[in-house]
């Protein structure tokens, strides 16, 4: 492979847009190129569906989509009750787990790192070595995603041994922008592409899928 192939493939951005809580909305998300879907077990939250929806919209979107489940201080028996029902690919861990924790559900896993501005990013990536990936999200007091609010992103680390995942406050105005400020392996989107909570809007995520692309 040479160089120049090397490096495209390098840049490629995949996008997941999550907090899906409809097979109607996953189908948008899939055919507007997007390369993996959310789907929240988080029952505080706006967008959290019960594992029987789970498995309908995760079987609903092929077998070349992934599906990544978004738990937050999760019971061990609560995740592997999804994961008896549910084809999930990837877990997504956003609360206070360890490395030790996320790891011994035999999935790849992201574990969301909120950006606290007195938060050393660096060291707190370090704490999760066997994650397949690292998601930047915003911090907001009590809120373990979904704020609708950006951080600085001159605070991603231009290096890290997983891959870098940007969320928070992410629009399809903006993640052109994000993507090229921070170059990550992928960007993460909810509300921003909803028109109410838990509903996505077709025109946002088909114009968020194909900005974020662009450039690639």
């Amino acid at each position: 492979m040479s160089e120049t192939t090397l490096l495209s493939v390098q840049q490629k951005i995949r996008v997941k847009i999550c907090g899906i809580t409809s097979v109607t909305d996953a189908l948008v998300a899939v055919n507007a190129g997007a390369d993996a879907i959310g789907l929240v077990f988080y029952e505080p939250s706006p967008r959290y569906i019960d594992v029987e929806l789970a498995e309908e919209i995760a079987r609903a979107v092929g077998p070349f989509v992934t599906v990544v489940g978004l738990f937050v201080n999760a019971e061990k028996h609560v995740i592997e009750q999804a994961l008896e029902k549910v084809p999930l690919h990837v877990l997504q861990f956003h609360g206070d787990e360890s490395d030790e924790f996320c790891r011994q559900f035999s999935r790849p896993y992201l574990k969301a790192i909120r950006m606290r501005r007195d938060l050393n990013v660096e060291m707190a990536i370090s704490q999760y070595n066997n994650a397949a990936g690292i998601l930047l999200d915003a911090y907001t007091p009590g809120i373990p995603g979904g704020t609708g609010e950006t951080f600085d992103w001159k605070r991603v680390p231009e290096k890290c041994f997983a891959s870098i995942v940007l969320a928070g406050g992410l629009t399809p105005e903006n993640v052109n922008r994000a993507v090229k400020c921070t170059s990550p392996y992928g960007v993460d989107v909810s509300g921003g592409v909803e028109s109410s909570p838990g509903i996505k809007d077709s025109v946002k995520v088909m114009t968020f899928v194909s900005n974020a692309k662009t450039n690639e």
